[in-house]
Formats: structure tokens, sequence, C-alpha cells
């Protein structure tokens, strides 16, 4: 009796994840018309090496997945934009670098909301598109209750951390930029007033050295909470990092530290 119903366990199993499959691939591509959204129907090129995107094929935690976004010839990129096709506001971040910032490297944190192909959209300096592409597998990550209690993460809104690590790379310094915000989704329900807590959520970012900009990233409701971004860049002989910050809600954030051992 037991291996009549562990078959029969393992028949319904295939016959759901068939079902889950059918049900992925019957479903409408949203990337056309993101295409023509937010790139208003430019042509783009696929996996020509312009870009690269570090994705993970399944998510440990939804509300928390890593991306990082490569360019092996940073002087030529101009914007990144980064798509998670299935979410409700596709777009988690875009990205403007400083003419001579030498970013080779950007990581951030999203969340996804079901299974969904990713894009990481390059704008060279002469204005074409490139693209590459990741299948990630996670789901319910938008609407995945907040990590922290609502009252310490008013308490400590908009407090930052900078940190400092080794570069792989010769002529290349390497920070990381933590923002302390709940960055509410809008899809986060209270599970005490059985409401949802309204969007709240950096929208905006400025990470510059002494005067000269290293990127201007604008985000929504897809980044996780307490953004933060890891990123190499080259340095120009400045003495501070300074960070600006703003979310959709008029909260205006600033913080600056000295570059450890700044030339």
């Amino acid at each position: 009796m037991s291996i009549a119903r562990t078959l029969l366990g393992a028949v319904m199993l295939a016959a759901a994840l068939a079902s889950s499959a059918l049900a992925q691939s019957s479903a409408p591509d949203p990337w056309p018309g993101l295409v023509a959204d937010i790139f208003q129907g430019r042509e783009i090129a696929m996996a020509d090496g312009t870009v690269a995107l570090d994705a993970p094929k399944r998510a440990e935690d939804a509300a928390i997945v890593p991306m990082t976004l490569r360019f092996p010839d940073p002087a030529q990129v101009k914007t990144a934009t980064l798509v998670i096709d299935q979410n409700p506001m596709p777009m988690a971040a875009s990205f403007a670098f400083g003419e001579k910032s030498g970013v080779d490297s950007i990581e951030t944190r999203v969340r996804v909301n079901s299974y969904t192909n990713v894009h990481a959209v390059a704008e060279t300096r002469d204005g074409k598109l490139h693209s590459e592409v990741k299948f990630v597998k996670a789901s319910g990550g938008c609407s995945a209750p907040a990590g922290k209690d609502p009252d310490e993460a008013r308490a400590t809104m908009g407090k930052m951390k900078y940190r400092e690590f080794k570069s792989a790379i010769a002529g290349r310094r390497e920070a990381q930029i933590m923002i302390r915000h709940p960055n509410n989704s809008g899809m986060q329900m209270d599970q005490l007033t059985r409401a949802y807590t309204p969007a709240h959520f950096i929208d905006a970012v400025e990470v510059w050295q002494g005067d000269e900009l290293i990127f201007k990233m604008e985000g929504g409701i897809s980044l996780s909470e307490d953004p933060n971004f890891r990123f190499t860049y080259a340095p120009n002989g400045e003495k501070t990092i300074r960070v600006v910050a703003h979310d959709n809600k008029g909260g205006k954030f600033a913080a600056e530290w000295p570059i450890g051992e700044a030339s």
C-alpha cells in the first residue's frame, strides 16, 4: 500500500510540475512590451558581450535576490538598466555612470515576484543598446513581509554604512553603500491590521567621489529592503565618497566618508 501511495504521489508531482511548466511556457512574454515602454522600442543587441548579468538560477530568498551587472569595457557604457520582466514594477534600477567613473561592475539586491526572465540592458556612448538575459526561479518577493520591526525601521531610516574592499582589478577601487530603508512595495500586508502597507521606497541615489559622479540610480519597489550597492570604480585622487538618496515620500538622506588610503 505504501509503495502504491508513493507511486501515486510521484505521478501527481510529475503532473503538477508539467502543469506548472506548461503555464510558464504559455504565459505571454512581457519583454516586447517592456522594450516599447522602457526603451521606446529601440533595437537591442542580445548577448554580444557588452554587458553580463550574474543572477541565481533559483533564489534562496525571493525578497533578497543578488544581481550583478558587469561591463568588460566600462568606458563605453553610459547607462545600465535592470529589468525583472514579471514584476509588478519591472524596472528595478537604472544606473547612469559618470563619464570617467570606470564602473565595471555593480551589484544590488532585488525582489522577484514570480519565475521570470531578468534583463540587463546597457546603453553605450554611441547610443546603442545591448542586453543579457537570465531566467530566475523565485516567487512572492514583492509581497514578502518586511524583515524588520516597523518601529525599528522608522527609527533607523536613512542611516547609511560604507565599506571598502581590495579590488582584484588594478587601478580600481571597490566599495559598498548600504542604506537603511524599509523599501515597502505596497504589496505587503500588516499581519495585525490586515491592511496593505503603503509603498515607501528609495527612488534615487547619487554616489560621488569628491565632485565627480560615480553613478546615479533610479529605482522602485523591486529593490529589496535596506538597498545596497557594491561597485568597482576608477579612483580620481579625491579623498571622500558622498551619497545623496531620496525616497518617494520626499525623504532625503545624505552621508560622506573618507576614502581609505586616498591619494
